[in-house]
């Protein structure tokens, strides 16, 4: 048999700040569809205008009108004092 590993993990604080480097990245999918939703993507977005002119389009042009929205963020971590 194996030999027994134990391990002891303490806490620390963690705070996230965006990082200011990185621009947000805005997505939307077209959910429309009872059985199987339409799925036509937008591609990533940098701005939410460009996603709702895009979500406008594609509503025109189908009728559809429910989508799945995402927005992404860089963040970055900095760790605090250990507990």
């Amino acid at each position: 048999m194996g030999t027994a590993t134990r391990y002891r993990f303490r806490e620390y604080n963690v705070t996230t700040d965006p990082d200011p480097l990185a621009l947000p990245t805005f997505e939307a999918l077209c959910v429309t569809g009872e059985e199987q939703g339409c799925a036509a993507a937008s591609g990533e977005m940098h701005t939410p205008d460009d996603l709702t002119r895009w979500i406008a389009g594609h509503c025109a042009q189908t009728g559809h009108q429910s989508y799945r929205q995402t927005t992404h963020a860089i963040v970055r971590a900095e760790p605090g004092a250990w507990q």
